[in-house]
């Protein structure tokens, strides 16, 4: 085991926090742990160069030592999905470069947690997306399941496709993005009838990362490590 690999059924239903939330319990089992963030898109122009504000956490909650470049290879300004916005610089995404800059990473640390960009499927170029990454690392896949109205279609066609990838779901998340959904509990319910991988807990929304670990099993994200 050298890692986990966090999707979404969507964009910002997140899938920053709770990759946070498994680099701080793996810390807490005194491993060298680092987040990796291989595309993301949406960043602001620094004096140090583009920089993504979730790749920034990654790197924050890191507890080895990594350049910027390392957790984040590609980075885009636009905020559009990934293969549009590397098109849009005259880019393109190679998965190749991807698995290299992971396997640096997996060499100087116990555990690496890679956060996906937006779901399962988004495209990295015509001829790739996140699902073929994920499938390049071999990592067990963590899915976060945004809790409101249609989630339960994109949860359940997220978890077929990420088993018939042939990888392993090691769990799912549920996220009650929505505080005006009467039936976010009862859909969380449902799921865990259909998915058969443990539910690793529900979170409600928060306003900051720190506090994601308090609505979490401990128990079920050890035992998938």
């Amino acid at each position: 085991m050298t890692g986990f690999f966090v999707t979404g059924t969507d964009t910002g239903v997140g899938k920053t926090a709770l990759s946070i939330a498994l680099m701080r319990l793996c810390m807490q089992r005194g491993q060298r742990v680092a987040g990796f963030k291989p595309v993301a898109s949406g960043a602001i122009m620094t004096r140090a160069g583009l920089r993504n504000e979730d790749a920034l956490e990654l790197q924050k909650n890191s507890n080895i030592a990594v350049q910027y470049a390392a957790i984040n290879p590609y980075c885009f300004a636009p905020a559009m999905a990934p293969h549009l916005a590397a098109q849009s610089v005259g880019e393109k995404i190679a998965l190749d470069k991807l698995v290299a800059a992971y396997t640096n990473l997996e060499k100087k640390a116990d555990i690496v947690i890679v956060e996906g960009a937006g779901g399962w499927r988004v495209p990295l170029h015509d001829d790739a997306d996140i699902a073929m990454l994920a499938q390049r690392l071999g990592l067990p896949v963590v899915l976060v399941v945004a809790i409101r109205l249609g989630c339960l279609n994109h949860a359940l066609l997220s978890v077929r496709d990420i088993i018939a990838c042939g990888l392993p779901l090691a769990g799912w998340v549920a996220n009650l993005v929505d505080v005006a959904d009467k039936v976010a509990m009862a859909n969380v319910d449902s799921l865990k009838k259909r998915i058969a991988a443990p539910c690793w807990g529900v979170v409600p929304r928060l306003e900051n990362f720190s506090q994601v670990n308090a609505y979490l099993s401990p128990s079920a994200m050890l035992n998938a490590l």
